[in-house]
């Protein structure tokens, strides 16, 4: 088990994440079902029907980077790929209100899953915040370089504390039996 203060990754963020990549999958292959369906039934003109498709591909290609760059962030505790995912949120949820509100049909069904889509990445926004100050909190000790002797410092109040710890076990060692 790790240390208490070098553990900073969010397992909320990623059973999210993880939730959120089923649904991304899972709303997808609804949207494209859907389309089928008004592309039968309703007088849908061909040039909305090619902007909506493509918007649609655009959306499985944002969320699948942002959803890799949030797990790989998060797990790894690195900012940077924390950080894109977060900011690749907002071209997806401008993409769930554009299937909310502004395409050429809207069916009920769509806007339910635009809005639970859009409830998803408000938790995941919150979180990732969140995460993102915990990293920035963390202070992990480096081996090597400029940041060597904060490690020293670091290693050796941790030795002393396993030292008070070893005395401490010592008085409790059971007594050897001669044979």
């Amino acid at each position: 088990m790790a240390p208490r203060d070098r553990h900073r990754s969010s397992a909320p963020l990623q059973v999210l994440l993880f939730l959120n990549g089923w649904y991304c999958a899972t709303y997808f292959l609804l949207e494209a079902f859907v389309f089928v369906y008004k592309v039968l039934l309703l007088p849908y003109p061909v040039s909305n029907l090619v902007l909506d498709v493509v918007l649609l591909l655009l959306y499985l290609g944002i969320e699948a980077t942002r959803i890799f760059f949030g797990s790989k962030g998060n797990l790894c505790q690195r900012k940077v790929p924390l950080s894109l995912s977060l900011a690749l949120t907002v071209p997806a949820a401008v993409l769930a209100v554009y299937y909310l509100l502004l395409q050429t049909y809207s069916l009920r069904l769509e806007a339910f899953l635009s809005a639970i889509l859009l409830l998803f990445y408000g938790l995941e926004l919150l979180l990732g915040f969140l995460a993102l100050l915990s990293f920035s909190r963390c202070c992990i000790p480096r081996t090597g370089g400029a940041g060597a002797g904060a490690a020293r410092k670091a290693t050796g109040a941790l030795c002393k504390r396993l030292t008070t710890s070893s005395e401490f076990i010592t008085q409790f060692q059971p007594i050897q039996r001669q044979i």
